[in-house]
């Protein structure tokens, strides 16, 4: 990435790369999706390949926001806050590092999802995908949010596409409750240790989703200010 590339882009605005951030970090997440679908058809080959996939794509993610850092101005001529800026980018790199975490430890310990779970853990990897994505949905209204001098009529949209991801990051907060319960159910066959590394899982997943709210929740900040 040039200066006189990221000159061009930060002599107008630093959102631009933070979508570009965002839009690298959804693309690493979606990997989880063919990644998890190899983990249940226990395919060790494809299950490695997508794991790579995501452990690059976080990195390019990683460099991206370095280069943001590197070259974002100790001050901006916008109606929002280098800090604000900055923070939203750590939660934007968060969501990446959950999803490499979580291919991590199932690559790491060679895991295995049981057979009447996999249907659910699957929703629960999708669900999450679709905060992930609503996040930066959010992120490409900042765009049309400043250009408006935060109008009333785009702090409503963004507002609404809040809420959503608020309703979203709810139902994997269930998705993780049913699925604790189906892997209580099975714990007296399974090895102690794989249940609580399952467990893990479980809750590792639905974290990704959470960090995609806490995207908003700080672009939420930003617009009460």
């Amino acid at each position: 990435m040039s200066g006189s590339y990221l000159s061009g882009i930060f002599g107008a605005s630093p959102i631009k790369p933070l979508q570009e951030h965002m839009e690298k970090v959804v693309s690493c997440v979606s990997e989880l999706i063919p990644f998890t679908r190899a983990v249940l058809e226990d395919n060790p080959q494809d299950r490695t390949a997508h794991h790579q996939n995501i452990i690059d794509m976080e990195n390019e993610a990683d460099v991206l926001k370095k280069e943001l850092r590197l070259h974002l101005p100790s001050s901006l001529f916008m109606p929002i806050d280098r800090r604000d800026v900055l923070e939203v980018l750590t939660m934007q790199d968060m969501v990446a590092g959950g999803a490499r975490d979580v291919a991590g430890l199932i690559v790491g310990r060679k895991m295995q999802i049981p057979p009447s779970m996999s249907q659910g853990y699957m929703a629960l990897v999708k669900r999450c995908i679709d905060a992930c994505t609503h996040a930066h949905l959010v992120i490409r209204e900042l765009d049309e949010l400043i250009e408006t001098g935060f109008g009333k009529v785009e702090r409503e949209r963004v507002g609404g596409l809040l809420t959503d991801l608020d309703v979203i990051e709810q139902d994997t907060d269930e998705q993780q409750v049913i699925l604790r319960g189906e892997l209580f159910k099975l714990e007296d066959d399974l090895h102690p240790v794989n249940v609580m590394f399952i467990y893990k899982i479980i809750d590792e997943t639905g974290g990704i989703a959470d960090r995609a709210q806490r995207v908003g929740s700080r672009l939420q900040l930003m617009l009460a200010r």
